[in-house]
């Protein structure tokens, strides 16, 4: 990678640092890329409103369409780290890495731009992903495109500096929150048989929950977590009348995924019956299986051999989940992780920044991806 590309990336990371928006409001992280793309390369730059993409168009009637994407939306996590170039923006920061992500995917357009090489190459910039709305947004820029094959990154601590992690089929589990409300009727406590109280079928909705994701029941990883029981309130003289239980359903496959949701209907309904009463459903955060294409994946492995990059290849699925897999859905593709370190403070904690050390090596695996 060229020296002062090198150093303008680094730069941009610091700056996206400082500056940190969270899902769906990044207003200054979006100007501030398109307006890096527009002073450091003739790219031709789409605006999409809240995403945009950026494209070196090759002349070559031989050539293909090569996408790849980044994530640049913020978490809700103080800054408690000392930094130079530390978040300004009390309660909001960097600490999942998408700044670095699209450090590194600015870098990479840089190098294109000047290598210009036979293949067309499309740089899509995506926001909010850490609520899984970005993704199914921005792919659309896919189909609209015709883009041939599309690859992304996450950095990941835990795993050695700049070693990649991959594998063929599902890289990522799909998830989604699950919201079953219940309603009854208010009562004085000393009669609660007068009443209606969700507490009892709430409790067998959970109850019931260790033999819907019995392994042996199913052919990939499935996880069903308790994330909050809220059931009335703190007035010891009612009965609770009003509840919601709130559940992260996750699958290594989105069909049982499904397939647990729906089986947590038919109770949460058998239940409401008995009990009488009402009850609806909600979903939130919507995050699909993140699938590989072997093709794409061994194209990574091989750019990865002749860069000298060591290759570590998965077990099993990531259980965190990706909006990648909504671009995956619409071309082939591949998403990787990374090694940001083995001793690194993981994404999501208060002591986690971004390991500028991997942006060049990265950024040459896009490279080789990008030339074919």
């Amino acid at each position: 990678m060229d020296k002062k590309n090198l150093e303008l990336a680094i730069e941009l990371r610091h700056e996206l640092h400082q500056h940190p928006e969270l899902s769906c409001k990044e207003v200054w992280t979006k100007k501030r890329l398109i307006d890096f793309l527009a002073e450091h390369t003739k790219l031709d730059i789409a605006d999409r409103g809240s995403w945009f993409y950026a494209v070196y168009r090759s002349e070559s009637p031989n050539g293909k369409k090569i996408g790849f994407r980044a994530d640049f939306d913020a978490l809700p996590i103080d800054e408690t780290i000392s930094l130079p170039y530390g978040s300004r923006s009390p309660g909001v920061a960097h600490k999942c890495g998408h700044d670095g992500h699209s450090a590194i995917l600015a870098g990479a357009a840089l190098e294109i731009d000047q290598i210009r090489p036979e293949n067309s190459v499309y740089f899509i910039f995506q926001h909010a992903e850490e609520i899984g709305v970005g993704g199914v947004e921005a792919a659309v820029a896919v189909t609209e495109n015709g883009i041939d094959e599309i690859y992304a990154i996450h950095n990941s601590p835990g795993v050695p500096e700049n070693m990649v992690a991959i594998k063929n089929g599902a890289a990522y589990c799909a998830s989604k929150g699950m919201t079953i409300h219940m309603k009854g009727v208010s009562t004085h406590a000393s009669a609660p048989e007068l009443g209606k109280n969700p507490a009892f079928a709430i409790a067998e909705i959970i109850r019931a929950i260790p033999g819907l994701i019995d392994p042996k029941d199913h052919k990939g990883i499935i996880l069903c977590t308790v994330i909050c029981v809220d059931i009335g309130e703190e007035a010891f003289g009612i009965s609770a009348h009003d509840g919601r239980l709130l559940l992260t359903l996750r699958g290594q496959y989105e069909a049982e995924m499904d397939a647990l949701q729906r089986s947590l209907e038919e109770i949460a309904k058998e239940q409401a019956e008995l009990y009488g009463l009402e009850i609806s459903f909600s979903f939130q955060e919507p995050f699909p299986e993140t699938s590989n294409s072997p093709e794409c994946a061994d194209k990574v492995r091989r750019a990865c051999a002749a860069l000298g990059v060591p290759v570590y290849e998965l077990p099993a699925p990531m259980r965190g989940s990706e909006d990648f897999g909504y671009f995956l859905k619409r071309t082939k593709g591949a998403g990787f992780l990374v090694g940001a370190g083995e001793e690194r403070p993981q994404i999501h904690t208060t002591g986690y920044d971004f390991n500028d050390n991997i942006i060049e090596t990265t950024v040459e695996i896009y490279i080789k991806l990008a030339i074919g």
